[in-house]
C-alpha cells in the first residue's frame, strides 16, 4: 500500500480567504484490494474528528472522516488552514500504518506463516 497526498490550495470566490485542500488516495495491490472485499472493510472509519477545544485546538474546525472506500475511491478534504492541514496529514498517515498492519495481517489468514528462529 502507498499513501498518496496531493496539497493545493484555492481562493474563496466572494473572498479573499484561501482554502486548503488535501487529497488523499492509497494505491493497493490487487491482494489488498481483494482482502478488503473478503473482509468487508469498506466501511471501515480509518480517521474521523469534528470540532473541538480551544485556543488553537479550536482552529481545528473541519469535521472529516476518512473510510476505507474514501482511501480507495480518493477523497478531497478542505481546511481552512495549513495548522490543521498538517495537523490531519499526520493524523491520517498514522491511521494508515494501522490499516496497513491490519491488511498484512488479513493476508495470513488461509495459509502458513512460519518464523524461523
Amino acid at each position: 500500500m502507498k499513501l498518496l497526498l496531493r496539497r493545493g490550495q484555492k481562493s474563496g470566490v466572494l473572498s479573499s480567504s484561501v482554502t486548503f485542500t488535501l487529497d488523499v488516495r492509497a494505491d493497493l495491490t490487487e491482494q489488498e484490494l481483494a482482502n478488503i472485499k473478503t473482509y468487508k472493510l469498506g466501511k471501515e472509519e480509518l480517521f474521523s474528528r469534528g470540532e473541538a477545544g480551544d485556543g488553537l485546538i479550536k482552529r481545528l474546525r473541519t469535521h472529516v472522516t476518512l473510510t476505507v472506500d474514501d482511501l480507495v475511491r480518493g477523497k478531497r478534504i478542505d481546511c481552512p488552514d495549513i495548522v490543521e492541514m498538517l495537523d490531519v496529514v499526520q493524523q491520517i498517515k498514522e491511521s494508515c500504518k494501522l490499516f496497513k498492519r491490519i491488511l498484512d495481517a488479513s493476508a495470513q489468514f488461509g495459509g502458513e506463516e512460519v518464523i524461523e528462529f
